[in-house]
């Protein structure tokens, strides 16, 4: 038995063979209940899944990261004694220390949903470039603003069931991340940010979106919901 059997990890793949079973692997040590999403890959990714103990679904196509993401949350959902939901990177960003403190935010009751931030705590870890971009990201976001975050697309995210059962991310490529933002500002969902440390590997500076992709996600968000209003 373990502290966090009631803890899903949920991990979006996308030609991850490179390096997805050593995070598997590592992820497990603390966390028994993992559900890594292959999605579409065309590569050996869901090989290696198989070999690691996590559970493996696997999408037939390339549907991108949100859908990814709704389909290993409905799957975790499903699960008896599922209580938490973690949202983790395939390419060794994330660091299960910082999930652990996270679910224990939800333990203690004190929010429904806790995101990661690179910001609150400067670590020296976050490319200058990156930080400009992502924080004007969220300076823009009227959605991020509303909820005061100082980092509104850090993928390392850990939910309540009561979130995890209101959410459904439409959205199915990268913008899910401003689309989830959306979600939790208008919804009554405690939602808190906590200092992590995010890990830039050479593979994971090689394998993550351009910057410049990332500020026309936040822009094109933005021009949304001044439409809807």
């Amino acid at each position: 038995m373990s502290q966090y059997d009631d803890v899903w990890l949920v991990i979006p793949a996308y030609n991850e063979g490179q390096v997805i079973a050593d995070v598997v692997e590592g992820a497990r040590k603390t966390f028994p209940n993992i559900v890594v999403v292959d999605d579409g890959s065309t590569d050996a990714s869901a090989e290696h899944i198989a070999t690691t103990g996590a559970h493996l679904v696997r999408h037939p196509v390339n549907l991108g990261q949100g859908a990814a993401l709704q389909t290993g949350l409905k799957y975790a959902l499903a699960q008896p004694g599922s209580r938490y939901f973690a949202t983790f990177d395939a390419d060794g960003q994330h660091q299960t220390k910082d999930v652990e403190t996270m679910v224990g935010v939800l333990r203690r009751d004190e929010a429904d949903v806790v995101l990661g931030s690179r910001f609150i705590e400067q670590n020296g870890q976050v490319p200058w470039i990156k930080q400009v971009v992502l924080r004007t990201a969220a300076a823009v976001s009227p959605t991020a603003r509303k909820l005061k975050l100082t980092d509104a697309h850090n993928g390392l995210r850990v939910l309540s069931r009561k979130a995890a059962e209101q959410l459904n991310i439409t959205m199915n490529g990268m913008a899910h991340a401003s689309e989830l933002v959306g979600f939790l500002a208008g919804s009554d969902l405690r939602v808190t940010e906590v200092p992590v440390d995010i890990l830039y590997t050479e593979y994971s500076r090689s394998k993550g979106q351009s910057l410049i992709n990332g500020v026309n996600i936040i822009f094109d968000i933005s021009l949304r919901e001044r439409g809807r209003r």
